[in-house]
């Protein structure tokens, strides 16, 4: 487990806080049922965001023994849609840890959790501490080192008729389970990559080579970038090599019904990127 990652919750509350954050058996429980890939109850439903960023560094560290260490951070809820879902004005927070991400091309079952989804995302990679005095795109990009292309698998877990909200969402680490790299993109123009981000097109296909969603990069916040700047924004410090999923550039959608697959491609990226994932029965 990073250090920074308890810090930050720790020094966002107030000690009162704590009184709200999810107890030890709540945690025990929500990894019962996470781990038999079952529906789970929500933790800390009618709890505040602090009570919320409280029980996931908790819970990030009874994860630890099973997915391994934190190794980044997530946005989720990137765009105005997901936003007014949940009736939320901004993003919410979560993380990544190290046994959840996958090589391009990797198999993985299509029950890979209990509500298991699929999302077009990006990875962008710390290249530098300074990031952290980063106001601008710009500066964001002149310090992250590379971008991956990134299949998010999302598993939104709770059972039918648990509240589904942003404290519910970032009590859970923003749903973590499984993450598909594709290859490093090396950011060696700043400026040029800033434009590409912007312009570039992501489009997800189904195994069956079919279109699912497509959106342009500017989807995100405005830019891939923005969620650099707005998990910073939240307290939150970046080190070099630190992972950040910059959120999804379209909806979710479930893996039962991508047809044995999916692809993402990233045009107006360097090559055309795409990465890829194979479902099994």
């Amino acid at each position: 487990m990073r250090l920074p990652v308890l810090v930050f919750c720790a020094t966002l509350m107030p000690a009162a806080a704590f009184a709200a954050c999810a107890t030890d058996a709540d945690i025990a429980t929500f990894l019962a049922s996470v781990s038999a890939n079952e529906p789970a109850k929500a933790l800390v439903p009618d709890g505040s965001m602090n009570d919320a960023l409280c029980t996931q560094a908790k819970l990030a560290t009874a994860l630890e023994p099973t997915m391994g260490a934190v190794i980044g951070y997530k946005a989720g809820l990137t765009s105005a849609p997901t936003q007014e879902r949940f009736g939320v004005t901004e993003p919410v927070q979560g993380l990544l840890f190290e046994r959840m991400m996958l090589e391009s091309g990797a198999s993985v079952p299509v029950n890979f959790g209990a509500i298991p989804m699929v999302e077009s995302d990006l990875v962008m990679v710390v290249g530098d501490d300074a990031i952290n005095e980063a106001e601008t795109i710009g500066e964001v990009l002149s310090n992250i080192s590379a971008v991956h292309p990134f299949i998010e698998l999302p598993d939104l877990t709770l059972a039918q008729g648990e509240p589904l909200t942003a404290v519910t969402l970032t009590a859970m680490g923003v749903a973590p389970k499984l993450g598909v790299l594709g290859t490093a993109i090396p950011v060696e123009d700043p400026v040029a990559m800033a434009a590409a981000l912007d312009t570039m097109i992501v489009t997800l296909r189904n195994g069956a080579g079919e279109e699912v969603a497509t959106a342009p990069g500017r989807a995100v916040l405005d830019h891939p970038a923005n969620s650099v700047l707005w998990l910073m924004s939240k307290g939150i410090t970046l080190q070099k090599g630190d992972l950040i999923s910059v959120g999804s550039f379209g909806p979710l959608t479930p893996s039962a019904k991508m047809k044995g697959g999916a692809s993402v491609t990233y045009t107006g990226l360097p090559g055309d990127p795409v990465v890829s994932v194979t479902f099994s029965e």
